[in-house]
């Protein structure tokens, strides 16, 4: 009995990792369809720049964000988008965001610049 317990607790704890697991995506989405297909969001960004950047590490460090190895872009001063409401009124670079966003746009984690034609 003790032995079956046991082994339910370990399928489940691993089963529960497993789920919990995040795995970088490697397509990156190019058009706005793409963008909410994967889940992310529209965006303007003022900027788009790599982690090592220095403005980036010094708004991460301002906001108490400790930025790890990211394999994406970072947006910086970001608002977001709706293309519903009739069209890009983006005036800087108009980008996918599928990561976190800190300090309501400030940084944002996981961009990648994106068409939209409407």
């Amino acid at each position: 009995m003790f032995a079956r317990l046991s082994t339910v607790s370990t399928v489940l704890f691993f089963a529960t990792f497993a789920a919990a697991t995040a795995v970088p995506r490697t397509d990156k989405p190019t058009t706005g369809d793409e963008c909410t297909a994967v889940g992310g969001d529209i965006n303007c960004c003022n900027s788009l720049s790599e982690v090592d950047d220095p403005a980036v590490k010094t708004i991460a460090g301002l906001l108490g964000i400790v930025l790890g190895p990211v394999d994406a872009l970072i947006g910086l001063t970001c608002s977001g988008i709706d293309i519903i409401g009739g069209g890009n009124s983006c005036t800087s670079q108009t980008v996918c965001c599928t990561g976190n966003n800190f300090g309501a746009g400030l940084l944002v984690i996981g961009c990648s610049p994106i068409n939209i034609s409407l």
